[in-house]
């Protein structure tokens, strides 16, 4: 694919049936709650002492719970990327520079332990998160704020440094959870990792063993007031170490509901499976994987190494060998389906070429094959992503340039070494924090950017305030398709595929085309066991 490409919008918190696929017995019909399975893995470690803390939360498997259990002052709605109210009764910018953002709180809102929320409250949470500024935590998404003030009982207002017409998104997203200030300490993060305490959808009791849940149960609150509409009274969530074990227990009817994560072999065999009691869903996602690089390292800190590399990789193959066709190639940070997505790097590089990768080193004077070590982390990203790399791992040594050897570093271990500048080459993986070109552009790039990358450029970190000027999102494609054009010649991470969203459901339950919204966030409150 060689075009450049603007892509309006698409409604992807709307999963289309695929196929019935095979059945089992008659599930949990009549026992209580929707069970929910994942591979999702909630363990406490030095590294990450307080997993469902606010504070410290940055992942979208913790976020899918943190979305039931804590509110925020908005929310993203059932579909759609326009932030609604939700522990707010209204939000409203207050000057034509969007620098001042005033939200008005809802009343007589409650913490799960009876304590009433307050607007001080809201402004301990944001101020907390800030202070705690957990190293490979949320905080990015708040450190445009200048100062939270209060200027009655029942108004928040939000200063901004400096112009951000993406703020109202930020504030759905968990990193501003309102929590109780009364049982969360002020400027660390909480002893009790798995401990919460929130005014969200559902109150949650975990069950855990060795500094790891193993279940959690998500209660209707009673006392939740807000614009979610709860359809059912208890969720469960299981945790499988493996996705076919998920798999067996879903067809023999123990779980409802599986999201996190089906491999490719599974959605091939329920797409192909004949019965009447589990079904697949499947809609477009804005999930993205991509190689980051440390540009300190002396292996990839020429840019001709990193523009070598992206010459030879053939998403396609990629896409296919390693998953499937379960995902679609991707030339760009910014996804189809996302304002402003540019296929860059299928205009820069046009097809793979082993030639004009040699000539790019070659001019660069770098010897050649280069050699470094290429990360990633299988228990956290799927199974399918070993076989992905190795794939990938063919088609660099193939072409005689390189010698790359690989290495799978559990999650608990993998991200706090890639933020510290350990690896070389990673392989990582974006779910959107909310659905907006500039969420997958800045967290990148600049200070505080998620990766903790050393990776500078002033054209980039100019483009980014700019874009923030200007409320009509779609008005600022411009400075998004410049923004990754950049990324495209400069290479500081290496875009090569885009993720489907897939759900299976015993066909009992429905509700399940609306279990993900745009940002893949969980929806559980949208289950219903039918008759």
């Amino acid at each position: 694919m060689n075009r450049k490409t603007l892509v309006l919008p698409t409604v992807v918190g709307l999963l289309a049936p695929v196929l019935v696929a095979c059945g089992g017995g008659d599930g949990t019909k009549g026992k209580g709650a929707i069970v929910v399975g994942t591979t999702d893995r909630f363990e406490r470690t030095t590294d990450a002492p307080a997993p469902f803390d606010p504070a410290a939360a940055y992942d979208v498997g913790v976020w899918n719970v943190l979305h039931s259990t804590f509110q925020t002052l908005l929310r993203l709605p059932r579909s759609g990327s326009e932030p609604v109210a939700d522990a707010a009764e209204k939000c409203v910018w207050t000057d034509r520079r969007n620098e001042q953002y005033r939200c008005t709180l809802r009343k007589e809102l409650t913490f799960s332990n009876g304590n009433a929320m307050t607007v001080k409250d809201v402004k301990f949470s944001i101020e907390r998160a800030r202070a705690i500024d957990f190293e490979n935590g949320p905080v990015s998404l708040l450190s445009n704020i200048d100062r939270v003030e209060t200027p009655n009982n029942r108004e928040i207002v939000f200063q901004l440094k400096t112009p951000d017409a993406t703020f109202p998104q930020k504030l759905a997203t968990p990193a501003a959870a309102i929590v109780d200030s009364k049982s969360y300490p002020k400027d660390k993060l909480t002893s009790d990792g798995f401990k919460v305490v929130g005014s969200g959808p559902y109150t949650m009791e975990t069950e855990e063993q060795d500094d790891r849940v193993v279940k959690a149960v998500l209660t209707k609150n009673p006392d939740y007031k807000g614009s979610v509409t709860v359809q059912n009274d208890k969720v469960e969530m299981r945790f499988y170490d493996d996705a076919k074990s998920m798999e067996n227990a879903l067809k023999a009817g123990d779980i409802d509901v599986m999201n996190r994560t089906l491999s490719p072999d599974q959605i091939a065999g329920l797409r192909s499976a004949t019965g009447q009691k589990v079904k697949l869903l499947e809609s477009p996602g804005h999930e993205i994987g991509y190689l980051a690089f440390n540009v300190d390292d002396p292996a990839v800190k020429p840019k001709a190494v990193r523009q070598a590399m992206a010459q030879l990789v053939d998403r396609q193959v990629l896409a296919r060998e390693g998953y499937d066709r379960t995902s679609d190639a991707l030339y760009s940070l910014v996804p189809s389906g996302i304002p402003g997505h540019l296929n860059s790097f299928s205009n820069q590089y046009g097809d793979p070429s082993v030639e004009k990768a040699r000539t790019l080193l070659k001019g660069a004077g770098i010897s050649t094959p280069v050699r470094f070590t290429l990360s990633y982390s299988s228990d956290h990203y799927g199974e399918a992503t070993g076989r992905a790399f190795k794939a990938l791992q063919k088609q660099l040594n193939g072409s005689g340039l390189f010698e790359v050897k690989l290495q799978d570093v559990k999650w608990a271990e993998f991200r706090p070494n890639a933020a510290k500048g350990q690896y070389a080459v990673y392989g990582m993986g974006w779910f959107p924090d909310f659905p907006d070109p500039d969420n997958f552009i800045a967290p990148f790039f600049g200070k505080d950017n998620f990766l903790r990358s050393r990776y500078q450029n002033a054209k980039l970190n100019d483009l980014i305030p700019r874009s923030r000027q200007t409320s009509q999102r779609d008005s600022a494609a411009k400075l998004f398709q410049q923004a990754q054009d950049i990324v495209a010649d400069e290479v500081p991470v290496l875009p090569l595929w885009q993720g489907k969203q897939y759900v299976a459901a015993r066909d009992n339950i429905t509700g399940a085309e609306w279990v993900l919204n745009d940002a893949s966030e969980l929806q559980p409150w949208e289950l219903v066991r039918g008759k």
